[in-house]
């Protein structure tokens, strides 16, 4: 159980996304109890074992999975207050979803429009193509490999353009020219948009430099 962790702000700056006193268990095994954070914009990552509560977290975080109690806030938006707005300043990622496995990377995105309608579709073209991923755009979700639809959904993340970004092992599948790419993407993007972006693994490369590191027992 990990209680009262916190990846406070750096040098002053104020948090955009803020947990307090967040509260959850699973009937065979407790997990946060009054656990509070204050993410400036920045790169985390919060890292554990199986079962430690990695996708846990993060769902609770997107708002996608309720919690026995706490306050969940990002910029002016309350989860409690408006969830559907809340929902809509934070973008997860799900590999294990079939969101897109009968659209090809680009009608998928266009469906992301309507939940996110400051969604960058030239970003996303320039993402698919910089994670190598040009020859497969005429292939559906299904007919990808692993790494190449977690590529899909990590475009589609950083081309949300939400406030948070929420994913669940991001290097997972990825061979290492990927790997090296990825890495740079989530640099520049957390250095240039003043964007929050959790990551959620075992461990990340060691040239990735992160704001703050969250260890789940």
């Amino acid at each position: 159980m990990t209680t009262g962790v916190s990846a406070s702000p750096i040098d002053g700056t104020a948090a955009l996304l803020r947990v307090d006193d967040l509260c959850f268990a699973y009937p065979s095994r407790p997990l946060f109890a009054r656990w509070c954070a204050a993410f400036a914009p920045g790169l985390y990552l919060v890292c554990g074992d199986d079962g430690s509560g990695k996708t846990t977290l993060l769902r609770l975080l997107a708002g996608d999975l309720p919690a026995q109690s706490g306050r969940l806030q990002i910029g002016e938006f309350l989860l409690s207050d408006d969830a559907p707005a809340y929902r809509r300043q934070v973008f997860r990622t799900d590999p294990a979803c079939e969101a897109f496995e009968q659209w090809t990377p680009m009608a998928w995105f266009a469906q992301l429009l309507e939940r996110y309608p400051a969604f960058d579709m030239a970003l996303a073209a320039q993402l698919l193509e910089q994670l190598f991923l040009s020859p497969h755009l005429d292939k559906t979700g299904h007919m990808m490999s692993t790494g190449s639809r977690r590529k899909v959904w990590l475009a589609a993340a950083l081309a949300s353009c939400t406030p948070v970004v929420l994913m669940d092992q991001p290097f997972a599948a990825l061979d290492t020219p990927s790997i090296r790419v990825v890495t740079e993407l989530l640099q520049q993007t957390t250095q240039h948009s003043g964007r929050v972006i959790v990551l959620a693994d075992y461990e990340v490369p060691n040239y990735l430099r992160l704001n703050g590191r969250i260890a789940l027992d």
